[in-house]
């Protein structure tokens, strides 16, 4: 293939990531689409996985990694997971200073829910998710749970989104009313909001 920048490697690894722009795709796939050799589509495919920009999908496949997508879309599969699991409204939040954002917020199905705007800011010392970003401990049981510490009549459970070194980097939460949700809403729904985080992380 044709150098651009007079680096043949990085031209190479430049051209799977342009390849897995358009969707995953598996390593046939990416030899046709790159025009590289088998073995050096491979190698340059699991070296940039382990620098977060390329990842595995469901399927084995490659596609772009974190590093490259925004955590929202790369989330968005986990997150319809889990509020189609649990019936309430499920969110993506993000540290950002001294507060937390949501990045992603699909609502439940039910008349009576939780609506968290995309793109809300909210405080990080009630709630939850706030606590998760906040670095508090979530135990063996992976998560932690709040009632009616942002908003009245409202419970949740949230769990930490980590990276590779174990560092978080989100909260993925599930809200709803009290008379769902009960007063023990992680003993409900804890297991499921867990393992969603836990999805993720493992991009």
């Amino acid at each position: 293939m044709d150098t651009l920048s007079g680096v043949g490697v990085l031209d190479k690894a430049m051209a799977i990531i342009d390849a897995l722009e358009a969707g995953p795709r598996n390593l046939n796939d990416l030899v046709v689409a790159t025009g590289l050799s088998r073995a050096t589509a491979h190698r340059l495919a699991v070296a940039l996985e382990a620098h977060g920009m390329v990842r595995r999908d469901d399927e084995g496949r490659f596609a772009l990694g974190l590093r490259l997508l925004p955590l929202a879309e790369l989330a968005r599969p986990a997150l319809e997971r889990l509020r189609d699991e649990t019936g309430e409204s499920a969110q993506l939040y993000v540290r950002q200073q001294d507060s937390r954002v949501c990045v992603l917020s699909l609502e439940s199905p039910h008349g009576l829910r939780t609506i968290v705007p995309l793109g809300a800011t909210l405080s990080l010392d009630r709630g939850s998710a706030g606590r998760v970003l906040l670095g508090q401990d979530t135990g063996r049981r992976g998560w932690i749970e709040s009632v009616e510490e942002r908003e009245l009549g409202v419970a949740s459970v949230s769990a930490p989104v980590r990276d590779a070194h174990g560092n978080v980097l989100a909260a993925v939460s599930v809200s709803g009313p009290i008379n769902r949700m009960t007063r023990t809403p992680g003993k409900k729904h804890g297991a499921a909001v867990a393992r969603a985080a836990a999805q993720i992380s493992s991009h």
